[in-house]
């Protein structure tokens, strides 16, 4: 790619990755987007050069496939890239009780959401570290300060990603590399489809933000430098409190929130 700044984005091609994408191509970095359909990566990498006149390649991987962060790594090395942000947004959630829920899929999301992630940072890490510069945006959770009954994996990785982060980035201090630990809220984007939770309480209720605006916050708060970003309000202080409560009150409370919400009858 052409001499100039160069962003990877994994999960690019829906939801947050996708916005993501768009506000790093606002800003004029060039792009290597990542996920597992090529064709609509194509089509949003063309639609980003074309909108944005930056350079936009879209590579193909599975992040479930424990191999893929090293086909990225020699992808990157064949091809001369040099990548000073690394997005690790690619991640997915499966709902239900733990008892029932399917274990394939909660490997697998272990494998994308945890296991892919600190493979992908470790292989790009040390090429910011050689140039002196990097910067690194973990995309975590609110579901990152408490446990989450019903989706118990999915909560336990993103506390993962967040404690990651944040020790990380300490070990950095100095280096001209920052991490960043991005903690959305319930955000409207495809998760809670793919996640098979749209009945619960926690997606039909007031607190959902648009994706565009949780993208902005955590572009923002990683050219700052910034170590944790919480978009919005009531997120901010939800994630504030919860320490001073008592783990059990707010784990039943979480239960509560997760749980299908009674059917709504006509209006």
């Amino acid at each position: 790619m052409a001499a100039g700044r160069t962003a990877l984005i994994t999960g690019a091609s829906s939801g947050i990755g996708l916005d993501l994408a768009s506000v790093f191509a606002a800003d004029r970095w060039d792009l290597i987007l990542v996920a597992r359909s090529e064709a609509k990566l194509r089509e949003t990498a063309e639609g980003l050069e074309r909108r944005f006149g930056i350079e936009a390649r879209a590579l193909r991987a599975d992040l479930s496939d424990p191999g893929a962060p090293r086909a990225i790594a020699s992808w990157l090395r064949d091809h001369g890239a040099r990548v000073e942000a690394l997005v690790n947004n690619a991640g997915f959630g499966v709902y239900g009780p733990f008892a029932k829920t399917d274990i394939e899929a909660e490997l697998n999301m272990i494998q994308v959401n945890v296991t892919a992630l600190v493979h992908l940072t470790k292989r790009l890490l040390g090429g910011m570290l050689e140039r002196g510069r990097g910067r690194i945006l973990n995309v975590a959770s609110t579901a990152a300060f408490q446990p989450g009954p019903l989706m118990a994996v999915y909560y336990a990785t993103k506390s993962f990603v967040l404690s990651f982060s944040e020790a990380l980035a300490c070990e950095l201090e100095g280096s001209g590399v920052a991490v960043t630990a991005l903690c959305p809220g319930p955000t409207q984007t495809g998760f809670q489809t793919g996640a098979d939770m749209q009945a619960s309480r926690l997606v039909r209720g007031p607190l959902m933000m648009d994706s565009l605006s949780v993208a902005r916050a955590g572009y923002e708060g990683l050219m700052r430098g910034k170590t944790l970003v919480i978009p919005g309000l009531t997120n901010r202080l939800m994630a504030g409190v919860v320490p001073f409560m008592p783990r059990r009150t707010v784990t039943r409370f979480v239960r509560r929130a997760m749980s299908p919400a009674a059917p709504r009858g006509p209006s």
